[in-house]
């Protein structure tokens, strides 16, 4: 039964509903091929948006932070942007932070033409335009992401911003947006990442004999994983798991699921719980 028809049931039945505020990450590994400059794995993001459609059609609100994969991480990588001006190479350097952005541009596009596909109207707020500086702490009002319309969605990613020091640039995670999105917008229920190649937190990395599911996590436990380095110039888990730690402190069902099987969003509405990580 999906969630519309839930919502329908406890209609008629003359019972109140209470509307949750999701806040979803397609992870960059999720929704791109990392190892491949700009490819986009077009069937997960359509399975993920066909979830989403049916989270507005069963009433919830739902704001989307992507991240880059392929689309911003390659490049990144080859021109140091993580680390910000580098006078041997500040020409490439320039260069890369306009091909990074236009590329973050083209992969949300992909996003939002997705979820016209399920008469979802997106509405992107790129981080360039809007926001500077870097961590969770980056300057920029997420308030504008607060805007609810029936068949609409907020959407914004990962990006290269503008960091007003000797640096000149840097990259601001979707982590670090998760992190304020969900601390200063209020009344949000909610907040769910969506993971490229897992299941959840594991005991190993992936594909490692005797990894297993953590079912519940904490900062306390710690976290064994592997940051490919070569692909990934914010962080990886280790930076996602912390985010998540963060919002936990003020949000109860912080989730990391398996994006690969997003239906899973649906059964932790309709149950209280799915398979995959919660983060306490």
């Amino acid at each position: 039964m999906n969630t519309a028809i839930c919502v329908t049931l406890f209609e008629d039945m003359g019972l109140a509903v209470s509307k949750n505020k999701i806040v979803i990450k397609l992870g960059g590994g999720l929704i791109t091929d990392k190892s491949q400059y700009k490819v986009v794995r077009e069937d997960r993001i359509h399975s993920v948006c066909r979830v989403i459609s049916e989270l507005i059609e069963g009433g919830n609100s739902v704001i989307i932070v992507h991240g880059a994969g392929s689309f911003g991480h390659l490049e990144a990588k080859k021109w140091n942007l993580s680390e910000g001006y580098d006078k041997e190479i500040i020409d490439q350097q320039r260069l890369a932070v306009k091909n990074v952005r236009n590329d973050m541009i083209e992969l949300n596009n992909y996003v939002l033409d997705k979820l016209k596909q399920f008469n979802i109207e997106g509405i992107s707020h790129p981080p360039s335009k809007w926001a500077n500086d870097l961590g969770a702490e980056f300057k920029g009002d997420v308030s504008i992401l607060d805007k609810e319309k029936e068949g609409m969605v907020q959407v914004t990613f990962g990006d290269v911003v503008d960091v007003y020091d000797h640096r000149e640039f840097g990259i601001l995670s979707g982590d670090d947006l998760m992190v304020r999105i969900c601390k200063e917008i209020p009344d949000i229920t909610h907040c769910i990442f969506l993971l490229g190649d897992t299941e959840g937190l594991l005991t190993k990395p992936p594909n490692e004999d005797g990894s297993e599911l953590i079912s519940l996590w904490s900062r306390e436990q710690g976290i064994t994983g592997r940051h490919e380095s070569n692909q990934d110039v914010t962080g990886g888990i280790f930076l996602k798991a912390e985010s998540a730690s963060e919002i936990a402190q003020n949000i109860t069902n912080v989730w990391m699921i398996d994006g690969r099987k997003p239906e899973r969003i649906l059964e932790l509405l309709q149950t209280g719980n799915t398979i995959g990580t919660k983060v306490i």
